[in-house]
């Protein structure tokens, strides 16, 4: 009986603790690399992280709605540099809303700036977020 007994509780505390286990988990480093998510202006690799900055951002809504947006970029090199830049354009929650420019090429002469300029397709974009890379 009492052999029974150990064994009865022995396979209760097995099923109990594979239960303990299973579930939903939460995720790891969400915060991390969530940057895109909260900022105007986001550098997507670490050529454009060392090679340019943003010198100004302006947004305005125009007359029909929409939202147009210039980001003044600065080429932070004493050489020239070819980089690609799109914008995101997101609701009034910071979602996106399928709006976004092509990837445009861009020419910064050494130590230059340039402006890239940008307007939404329809009047749902309340924020944006002007992304720059490397050129391929």
């Amino acid at each position: 009986m009492k052999t029974s007994s150990i064994g009865a509780l022995l396979v209760s505390l097995v099923l109990v603790a594979g239960c303990a286990g299973g579930g939903a988990y939460a995720p790891v480093n969400s915060d991390k690399h969530n940057l895109e998510t909260g900022a105007k202006f986001v550098l997507m690799d670490s050529g454009a992280q060392r090679s340019v900055t943003a010198a100004a951002l302006q947004e305005k809504v125009l007359e029909d709605g929409r939202l147009e947006v210039a980001a003044v970029l600065r080429n932070r090199e004493s050489r020239r540099i070819q980089v690609q830049v799109q914008c995101v354009f997101k609701d009034a929650q910071g979602i996106a809303t399928g709006d976004e420019t092509p990837w445009q090429d861009l020419i910064l002469t050494e130590n230059g700036m340039e402006t890239f300029r940008a307007a939404a397709m329809n009047t749902q974009a309340k924020g944006y977020t002007v992304r720059v890379r490397q050129a391929r």
